[in-house]
């Protein structure tokens, strides 16, 4: 079985609406086909990836090639999890996780993107919140981090309501201009446990082990 050479693929974080894990391939199309559709109106742009810049093809490669080079650069040193969210077996978007040294410095960064056809439903929160709970209660984080534009208001309302507090700024080129990202960081001591229930299955050794968190936190 591939569990058996690759146990990420038996990873599931269940909330009462979506199943968070990694795809089959067939699966994988399905979310390419829904970036293609869009994941943001037009007139703005709240990632530095130029998503409504580039042609419906190009999303979807983009999206398949993100998903492949992460899995392929993968050690536990530094990793890279792309969660794929289902609601009723389709698929709403993607949340990822993502650590550097994650057994020394039990940390982890996230970021999601939601289709644009399924904006407006809560997908978002409920998407993080599984992600959360896998960081702090199932692999011993100690913080998790996020960076949005300080205009991108739907993401950093996510992060409010979940209890992260703000972490300075940062400053990227976009398009020959400068723009300003807000960081955010929620602390252990501050995470107040998910607003919806999770469930993990299939978080074995081997799995703790391809994520770092196979030693307990210092």
């Amino acid at each position: 079985m591939i569990t058996d050479h690759w146990p990420l693929k038996g990873l599931r974080l269940t909330t009462p609406r979506l199943e968070l894990r990694l795809p089959a391939e067939a699966e994988l199309a399905e979310v390419a086909d829904l970036a293609a559709r869009g994941v943001h109106p037009p007139a703005v742009r709240p990632f530095l990836t130029p998503w409504g810049e580039l042609p419906p093809a190009e999303r979807a490669r983009h999206v398949l090639q993100m998903h492949w080079r992460r899995l392929g650069r993968w050690t536990a040193q530094h990793w890279a999890l792309d969660l794929v969210a289902f609601h009723r077996g389709r698929p709403v978007g993607v949340q990822d996780m993502r650590a550097r040294e994650f057994a020394v410095r039990r940390e982890i960064a996230s970021g999601s993107w939601v289709g644009l056809e399924c904006q407006g439903r809560g997908f978002g929160t409920e998407m993080r919140a599984a992600m959360l709970h896998l960081a702090f209660a199932e692999l011993g984080a100690a913080s998790a981090t996020s960076v949005s534009f300080s205009d991108n208001h739907s993401s950093l309302a996510v992060s409010r309501k979940l209890g992260y507090r703000p972490d300075g700024i940062s400053r990227d080129a976009l398009d020959g201009r400068v723009v300003e990202s807000r960081r955010l960081r929620l602390s252990r001591e501050h995470w107040q446990g998910p607003p919806v229930p999770v469930t993990v299955t299939g978080l074995t050794p081997a799995c703790r082990a391809l994520l770092g968190a196979d030693t307990p936190p210092a």
